[in-house]
């Protein structure tokens, strides 16, 4: 069902907390969609937003003294400390910004129930597949049996139109989980753009080089301290502009941080300072990317002396890269995604079992091979078999992008051929070719590869990009080598298809 969300709209002037040498400065802030977003001035608007912030996140603060001020934060993530023209001012404010917070979090709480339904529907529709999946295995084989034996032509016709059915089945299935899916994951839920400019990032995990700086000019820290109270809260005369300047030179020289190395970077981050000249190679350089900014790296593994891969980094690593094929269609390669997280968490309760016992993936695969089990039916080998050919799935794509190619459906069309393809039977070839046909333009994947929303059109991301898959994909090659040698080794390779 669809859902109206109701958010209060409001613009105008407040000051903004810039930085200790720049101290408050009047901007032009617009309330829209759910995005406080702001601008040098009203003028300016058209240059696009300096800054944003999400109202349905954020918490609301009102100072404890002064009555103008309201701070609006997201712990750890961001911070805007704003004063209004006067207290009126500063109510009206206040109402529209509550107003928006209430609305946004009623539809989010029902949203959140809808996505939770959803997600158990998909799941259901999965296991038929599954189960499909397995029925047309066995009619096909029955029909290989059958021309074997030399059957009949009308026992071969009554099997050909129980896999036909069945075929039929399948496909209405698949089309019911594509419909559920494509609801589920639509666009309303992506975080709608400020006027005027690229759209705002997603909360996510990152590395946070400037602790609480999210927006283009950089917070020096609270300029005074405040108290959280109710949006409506007025009271208290005016705040100390001497307490507020000793208070952030305090905040300067925190942490052994001297006044001068502060200034400096202040001078590179707010950007109503004048910039220093800057070495165009150094800022290229400087872009970051989904692969400098995951929380673990194949290519920041250490292995063993005996050349053993940690088990526990090697899965977080593998955890790492399943966003990857979030960003190739969170929807169409859900399928992909459920059996390579499945493998991932195979592995981990073997590991969980006994985490002393095996500390490098190849003392799983040798203890399953002295049990005699490596070769059983969802085993750790056998899931590390298939999350091997998944992970190499995704580094040749990952290569064929890092060589320049631009047509993302080529990339994954080629990868495919030359690592999934031959393990797979016509049935899951269909899947994934289905999936293949909705993978995303270049423009959109490399989009959602960024740190920071637009990063993706400074000059230095490409460049940012090519640097760090130099670094990613030689690791993740050499594991992967390591254990196509002990698989190769053992004789566990297997030619069934699926």
């Amino acid at each position: 069902s669809q859902h109206l969300v109701i958010t209060h709209s409001m613009e105008g002037i407040l000051h903004k907390w810039t930085n200790y040498i720049s101290g408050w400065q009047p901007r032009w802030f617009v309330l829209d969609g759910g995005t406080l977003s702001y601008y040098d001035s009203q003028e300016d608007a058209w240059k696009g937003c300096k800054g944003s912030i999400k109202i349905s996140v954020c918490e609301i603060l009102v100072h404890s003294t002064d009555i103008t001020r309201v701070d609006l934060t997201i712990p750890g993530e961001q911070y805007f400390y704003l004063r209004a023209i006067n207290a009126a001012e500063r109510q009206k404010w206040l109402v529209a910004l509550g107003t928006a917070k209430a609305c946004l979090t009623d539809n989010r709480t029902r949203r959140e129930k809808e996505l939770q339904e959803n997600t158990e529907a998909i799941k259901t529709k999965m296991s038929e597949l599954r189960l499909y999946c397995d029925l047309l295995l066995k009619q096909v084989n029955k029909i290989k049996d059958s021309e074997e034996r030399g059957d009949s032509a009308e026992a071969g016709e009554d099997t050909g139109n129980m896999v036909k059915s069945t075929c039929t089945t399948f496909l209405k299935t698949l089309e019911e989980c594509m419909h559920i899916a494509n609801h589920t994951f639509s666009s309303d839920m992506v975080s709608q753009s400020p006027p005027g400019s690229p759209p705002v990032a997603a909360i996510k995990p990152q590395k946070v080089h400037c602790s609480g700086v999210n927006s283009l000019e950089e917070d020096d820290g609270p300029p005074a301290p405040y108290t959280a109270g109710p949006v409506t809260q007025l009271e208290g005369e005016g705040s100390n502009p001497e307490q507020e300047q000793k208070h952030n030179m305090d905040q300067i020289k925190e942490d052994g941080e001297d006044e001068v190395s502060r200034n400096q970077r202040e001078m590179v981050s707010a950007p109503d300072q004048i910039l220093p000249p800057q070495d165009p190679l150094l800022e290229e350089e400087g872009v970051d990317t989904f692969f400098s900014t995951m929380s673990h790296r194949f290519s920041d593994i250490r292995l063993e002396d005996d050349r053993g891969i940690p088990t526990q980094d090697f899965l977080d690593s593998c955890y790492a890269i399943v966003p990857v094929l979030d960003k190739l269609g969170s929807t169409v390669f859900a399928p992909v995604k459920m059996d390579f997280v499945g493998n991932i968490k195979k592995i981990n309760q073997k590991w969980l079992s006994d985490p002393n016992s095996f500390p490098t993936l190849q003392s799983i695969v040798l203890h399953e091979l002295q049990t005699a089990t490596a070769q059983v039916r969802n085993s750790a080998t056998e899931a590390l078999l298939w999350l091997r050919r998944g992970l190499r799935f995704l580094k040749e794509f990952l290569s064929e992008v890092h060589s320049g190619e631009q047509d993302i459906h080529g990339a994954l069309n080629n990868a495919y051929g030359r690592t999934l393809r031959q393990y797979h039977g016509w049935v899951v070839r269909g899947v994934f070719a289905l999936a293949l046909r909705a993978s995303p333009s270049y423009e959109s994947f490399t989009a959602a590869l960024v740190s920071q929303e637009g990063d993706q059109l400074k000059p230095g991301f490409t460049s940012g990009m090519r640097r760090d898959l130099s670094v990613y994909l030689p690791a993740m090659e050499d594991q992967l080598g390591i254990l196509d040698d002990l698989y190769d080794e053992y004789s566990l390779e297997s030619d069934e298809v699926v």
